[in-house]
C-alpha cells in the first residue's frame, strides 16, 4: 500500500497536517489533521509497505499488543481510503 505522489506530512506548531501539493490540489481541497500515530503510519505508507508490516511497526513503535495494533492500522486504512489517497 502506498499514498499518491502529490500529499506531504507537515508538523504546523505541534499539529500534524497532510496538504495537498502539485496536481493534487484538483482533486484533494483541504487537509487532513493527524495524531502522532496517524503521522507515523502516514509516513510508512508513504514509504509503500503492506499491511501486516505497518501492524508490526505500530506495534514495535508504541509498544501496544498486536491485535490493539491490527485494529488502529485498520481505522486508518479506512480513514485513508475515504479520503481517496492510496495509489
Amino acid at each position: 500500500m502506498k499514498i499518491k505522489e502529490g500529499y506531504i506530512l507537515r508538523n504546523v506548531v505541534g499539529s500534524y497536517v497532510v496538504v495537498p501539493v502539485g496536481q493534487a490540489t484538483i482533486d484533494f481541497n483541504g487537509m487532513i489533521s493527524l495524531n502522532e500515530t496517524g503521522a507515523f503510519l502516514f509516513q510508512k505508507l508513504q514509504q509503500g509497505i503492506e499491511r501486516e508490516e505497518l501492524v508490526d511497526a505500530l506495534a514495535a513503535e508504541y509498544e501496544i499488543s498486536r491485535q490493539l495494533a491490527e485494529k488502529d492500522v485498520a481505522l486508518f486504512i479506512e480513514k485513508v481510503k475515504g479520503e481517496d489517497l492510496f495509489e
